[in-house]
């Protein structure tokens, strides 16, 4: 049976890769690598392997607000010089590079041309999304942080599917994340693991979504 939705992440999936945008802030700021990604090597271990809780989960599910998460994360982060880093406008500066990528915005465009329905399904992190390209692309947009849940929590993804009226087996979800794509596919979703466009497009196209 042809799948009858498609539910996507939107950071690393509907825009440039997260690891270029950091890459791009660490150097703008002059933090020193290392240090943060034993910080965040951590912080990501323990938000996916579902021990413990640490900033990102609050960050994420809405019970720590943004300005609190940057205070936390700039307090274990050094300047190369050692210097401190400044906290204010942090997430905002972390994901300055975030562009959109077209080619997937066109290719959403053409499942819902083709009788697909179509959602969104993001973890957040304080982000300014571009909502303005939204209307008229989904049919249901869910945030993390508005919500109280986040991937891989199985809660979130059920919740996805209720608004779209559909059975999990009736579903594709696209992530760059494996855990996430991983979560969904326990849940019986059709998993696709996003790295390129072209990846994606090929995949849709495989369970006849696509031509």
């Amino acid at each position: 049976m042809t799948p009858r939705a498609v539910i996507t992440d939107w950071g690393g999936v509907l825009t440039s890769p997260l690891d270029r945008a950091v890459n791009a802030w660490l150097d703008a700021d002059r933090i020193d690598v290392d240090g943060y990604r034993t910080v965040m090597r951590a912080w990501v271990g323990q938000a996916y392997d579902g021990v413990g809780q640490n900033p990102i989960h609050g960050l994420e599910d809405g019970s720590l607000a943004p300005a609190e998460f940057e205070r936390l994360l700039a307090a274990e982060l050094r300047t190369v010089d050692g210097g401190p880093v400044p906290a204010p406008g942090l997430i905002e500066r972390m994901f300055a590079e975030f562009a959109p990528v077209e080619e997937m915005y066109a290719l959403l465009r053409e499942v819902r041309e083709g009788g697909a329905r179509t959602a969104l399904l993001s973890n957040s992190w304080g982000n300014a999304y571009p909502r303005e390209r939204w209307a008229g692309l989904f049919d249901a947009v869910v945030i993390s942080s508005e919500v109280g849940l986040r991937k891989p929590d199985e809660a979130i993804f059920r919740h996805a599917v209720d608004l779209l009226g559909l059975a999990p087996d009736e579903c594709v979800f696209i992530d760059d994340i494996v855990h996430n794509t991983r979560a969904a596919e326990a849940l019986g979703m059709h998993g696709v693991h996003h790295t390129t466009a072209g990846g994606t497009r090929a995949a849709l196209a495989s369970l006849g979504l696509l031509p």
